[in-house]
């Protein structure tokens, strides 16, 4: 056998023909799909309220259901087929039902984001604001699947399956959350990604439609017929530069989040410094690294900048912080001398007040200081109050000169948790005598 028969052989598990519906159905098919007044009307009307639900409740499974039952893809496989064929009334009628649906699904699902009290944009709604090449491919293929098994004899469950793929009813259900909330990310987002998915569909259906020869129904003259053709390219591409260049934008953006998480692995433990924690932008490539431990020098934080760029991030902008440095409680001589000098005059009012309140309340700065760097490793922590006060006995012993922290902290710290933060008062603070009081807040 030679190369030939193989070819033969493969194009003979390739051919329609004997597995295509008689024109006569398939024209009668596509028409019946594209009214939308009484059982599809109404059916639209439920699934919008139902992938609107979905979405608000952040539902993948709900959301699936409401496409699944969705009748919108009869009119844009119209639109499509009725081009091919020439079909100028039918094109009308599926125009005029597509825009009608489109109506009714916006009103339907604005009025429901209106009247809902959960108003969060949760992910399944962000999801249909930013669509790509990818989402164009996704709509071409389905429109392709669709318009192939409606000429079919065995149209077995591919009609369901494109209604999910090409997922018509998310983007109508998300500009109407964005008409109800007023917020134009979400509405022209959304509307873009039907749009990708409404002219793909249509385009899809049209080159099939044309390959499978379907009868045409007006003869037209040449001059007309590359109008249309010109006419079906510029929208085509007014469709695709943006979701081109949106998709490019997706692209580099996973290649910075990829090579930035490389480059934290390769720098999470550098000089007796540990990384605490990290922030990663990829919108204004930027890094921030904060570390605990020693003190980094200048020298150090370049060289940690430096190694960003064997993991291309050559334009990413590197920030190096420290957190808790227990070997450098203060940062300076000076700060360390106006602490000291605070420290004398609330003793000096303590005596002369007699009052603990009135210590507690002189020294703003160091409390709001605490608070910062505590947090980069505790975030449970939400407040801070610090004073430097002396314990008074009945006994009359000796008094005591002491700091009080008073830690204000929301969720769960547990004992070890509180232990670990005592310890490093002591050694950040400098002294022995120091209380640290937990204060759960509601």
């Amino acid at each position: 056998m030679n190369l030939s028969h193989y070819f033969r052989l493969f194009l003979h598990y390739l051919n329609l023909e004997p597995e295509l519906e008689d024109f006569g159905n398939t024209d009668a098919t596509i028409r019946k799909d594209i009214v939308f007044k009484g059982t599809n009307l109404w059916i639209l009307i439920f699934a919008i309220m139902v992938a609107s639900v979905g979405l608000n409740m952040n539902s993948t499974a709900v959301i699936i259901g409401a496409m699944l039952i969705s009748p919108l893809m009869g009119p844009i496989i119209g639109v499509g087929y009725s081009i091919a064929t020439y079909n100028f009334p039918l094109l009308s009628k599926a125009l005029k039902n597509f825009s009608f649906a489109i109506i009714a699904s916006l009103v339907t699902s604005t009025l429901y984001f209106t009247l809902t009290p959960v108003s969060s944009a949760h992910s399944e709604l962000l999801a249909r604001t930013s669509p790509t090449i990818y989402d164009v491919l996704i709509a071409f293929f389905g429109g392709l699947a669709g318009i192939v098994a409606l000429s079919s004899k065995q149209k077995g469950n591919v009609i369901p399956g494109v209604a999910i793929a090409t997922a018509l009813m998310p983007p109508l259900c998300t500009a109407g959350y964005g008409l109800a909330t007023l917020q134009v990310k979400f509405l022209f987002g959304a509307l873009y990604l039907f749009f990708i998915n409404s002219v793909f569909i249509a385009f899809a259906a049209l080159l099939v439609s044309q390959l499978l020869k379907f009868p045409i129904t007006t003869i037209i003259n040449p001059h007309l017929r590359n109008r249309i053709n010109r006419f079906i390219t510029v929208i085509i591409v007014v469709t695709l530069i943006p979701s081109i260049y949106f998709g490019y934008k997706l692209v580099q953006k996973e290649k910075f989040i990829s090579g930035a998480n490389e480059y934290l692995k390769s720098v999470s433990y550098y000089e007796g410094n540990y990384l605490l924690r990290h922030e990663i932008n990829p919108e204004k490539k930027t890094l921030v690294l904060v570390y605990g431990g020693g003190t980094l020098s200048e020298a150090a934080k370049k060289h940690l900048t430096g190694l960003a760029e064997n993991f291309g991030l050559e334009k990413a902008s590197v920030e190096i912080e420290t957190a808790l440095r227990m070997d450098e409680p203060v940062k300076n001589r000076e700060e360390s001398d106006r602490m000291n000098t605070e420290v004398q005059r609330l003793r000096v009012m303590v005596q002369r007040y007699k009052s603990q309140y009135d210590a507690l309340s002189k020294v703003p700065d160091t409390g709001k200081k605490l608070l910062g760097e505590a947090r980069s490793i505790f975030p449970e922590l939400k407040s801070c109050s610090y004073a430097e006060t002396r314990i008074y006995t009945s006994q009359g012993t000796e008094e005591k000169d002491i700091s009080v922290v008073v830690f204000g902290y929301r969720g769960r710290l547990d004992k070890d948790a509180q232990e670990k933060i005592h310890a490093w008062l002591v050694e950040r603070l400098g002294r022995a005598n120091v209380k640290t009081v937990f204060e759960r807040e509601e």
